[in-house]
């Protein structure tokens, strides 16, 4: 697949700095410049429980001034526009499976809305409506790292967490915003080696805990960590049309990232998509997403991506279109768990999908401006 002539550069210009940074230490610094960044609040316990939580909430403006109020659905968690919104407040709780564990993570606000927002009942939307994840853990002692988990937990696809302070950027990426969010069901992992281990999924589908159909989706994870360099290979096949199991979809998703030194981090995320309609037709995606987080001070780090996403189908965005995103983000990093994140983004299309004004989906293009502020603890 050839992909358009700014996105090639990019990743040229990303794999010349990564070489560039690998191969080359550290320079000097003084005592001021090699402060470590403010520390993060210290971890809460209670009776073996470790407790986290964030408050997270923006202001989002689009040039656009769409009547909706809205930046789009590929925007899931900053998809207001125009207003002050509190994305999320969430508190987890978390008992290292010793061998018995669980963790459960409540989240309220507009992005666990979105976040529970394809259950296919209302009943089952309102009972999940505030629970991100809840799963209880198994780790024999003496079965080597072997972990079984079963519940709703938060899916290993995707190079971004649904955690705003744990990415580079504030708004997520579109394979972030058009890929599983979650799984309900079980499984297991096992460490291979020090830096390999492999997992297999028996789950309901994508971001549902009552199943639309009778099939299951089965998931394959491979994780490559070593000190500078991490691969993540992920595989997930099953029926997700409701009412039938019939024209199954096939996703994989590969994720490299790369610690250059202390002061840049980069990431390439490439999913691929194939479902087949009942009518025969086929819906394919694939898309591809570079970001970096270069960190200038102990205070202040800048982080840009680009992406570009080519649906082929209609089981994703809901056109036939190629979508792409670049997204520079500012961030500040306080004392005690606070950050201040400033962004700018442009979404662009070949089809009109963004609305402008009262009229719906009648522009190619959006730029947004965001601030963002995230309190946190715990992680």
């Amino acid at each position: 697949m050839t992909y358009p002539k700014c996105i090639r550069t990019l990743y040229a210009l990303l794999m010349v700095a990564l070489t560039a940074f690998a191969q080359t230490p550290p320079a000097q610094t003084s005592d001021a410049q090699a402060a470590p960044p403010p520390a993060d609040p210290p971890a809460w316990t209670l009776g073996g429980i470790k407790f986290s939580g964030l408050v997270d909430g923006f202001y989002s403006f689009n040039a656009n001034h769409p009547a909706s109020g809205s930046n789009s659905i590929v925007r899931v968690y900053d998809q207001k526009t125009n207003t002050f919104s509190l994305n999320m407040a969430k508190l987890a709780m978390e008992h290292a499976p010793e061998p018995i564990g669980f963790r459960v993570d409540l989240g309220f606000g507009r992005g666990m809305d979105i976040y529970n927002s394809f259950e296919p009942l209302s009943d089952a939307r309102n009972i999940n409506m505030n629970i991100m994840q809840a799963y209880i853990s198994v780790k024999p002692k003496t079965w080597g790292g072997f972990q079984f988990d079963f519940g709703k937990f938060a899916t290993h696809a995707g190079a971004e967490l649904t955690d705003t302070h744990l990415n580079f950027n504030y708004s997520r990426s579109l394979i972030y915003a058009l890929g599983p969010f979650y799984h309900f069901g079980a499984r297991v992992t096992k460490p291979v080696t020090s830096y390999w281990t492999v997992g297999f999924h028996v789950v309901n589908g994508w971001n549902n805990v009552d199943d639309n159909n009778s099939g299951k989706t089965i998931g394959f994870t491979n994780a490559f960590v070593g000190k500078r360099v991490g691969y993540y290979n992920n595989y997930y096949a099953g029926p997700e049309k409701t009412g039938t199991n019939e024209g199954k979809r096939q996703f994989i998703d590969q994720v490299l990232t790369v610690t250059a030194n202390d002061k840049a981090t980069l990431y390439l995320n490439y999913d691929y998509g194939y479902e087949k309609a009942l009518d025969g037709t086929k819906g394919i995606i694939s898309a591809i997403a570079g970001a970096a987080k270069f960190q200038a001070n102990s205070w202040f780090a800048i982080s840009p991506r680009l992406e570009y996403f080519n649906d082929r189908g209609i089981w994703t965005s809901g056109a036939v279109q190629k979508l792409k995103e670049f997204t520079l983000t500012g961030e500040f990093k306080h004392p005690k768990g606070f950050l201040t994140r400033i962004e700018y983004r442009r979404d662009w299309s070949n089809v009109a999908y963004f609305d402008r004004g009262n009229e719906n989906a009648s522009a190619k293009s959006q730029n947004t401006l965001l601030i963002g502020f995230i309190a946190y603890f715990g992680e």
